[in-house]
């Protein structure tokens, strides 16, 4: 009679109660792994969409857009080495330089700084794509030993359940 009236809630084979329960309440277990799930496929979706496929052409346009500061810098050096090496020639170009309208220079000022603003904005994608990248990797690698195996029995040792068994002894 016993058996009977706890069978009745908790069923047999199935537990009535906990399936009850959970259409209330939301097993939080499962939900955790839903969530989970659900951020591994967005990130998957995010590295596939944004995976650069490079060609011969964008390898050209990379390595012509990694020229500009380069050459700034060893400009400007060899700026100072003109200046010593010959002051007349140096004086002459500066000079004409110096008749330049100020209007140019603000255009010139404003071609720079959008270049490196650009330039900056692109490496800064770049690497939050390779970020994306290696989260999604990992993701998968510590989704993997989570998953069970035959009759709900985990594939992977548990460093917190060996610990937790050692405790009780």
């Amino acid at each position: 009679m016993i058996d009977r009236l706890l069978g009745l809630p908790l069923g047999r084979g199935a537990n009535v109660l906990r399936e009850t329960i959970e259409v209330f309440r939301e097993n939080t277990e499962a939900g955790a792994l839903r969530d989970h799930e659900g951020r591994a496929a967005a990130l998957e979706q995010f590295a596939a969409e944004f995976t650069p496929r490079r060609t011969v052409f964008d390898s050209v346009i990379d390595g012509l857009n990694r020229l500009p500061r380069p050459l700034l810098a060893l400009g400007t050096i060899g700026l100072f080495v003109s200046a010593m090496v010959s002051p007349a020639w140096f004086a002459t170009r500066m000079a004409a330089l110096a008749v330049v309208p100020e209007a140019l220079w603000w255009l010139m000022g404003a071609v720079i700084s959008f270049y490196f603003g650009a330039r900056h904005q692109w490496q800064g994608q770049a690497f939050q794509r390779d970020l994306a990248a290696s989260a999604l990797r990992l993701g998968l690698q510590a989704r993997a030993p989570a998953e069970e195996g035959p009759a709900g029995q985990e594939t992977a040792p548990n460093p917190a359940l060996e610990a937790w068994r050692h405790e009780r002894g």
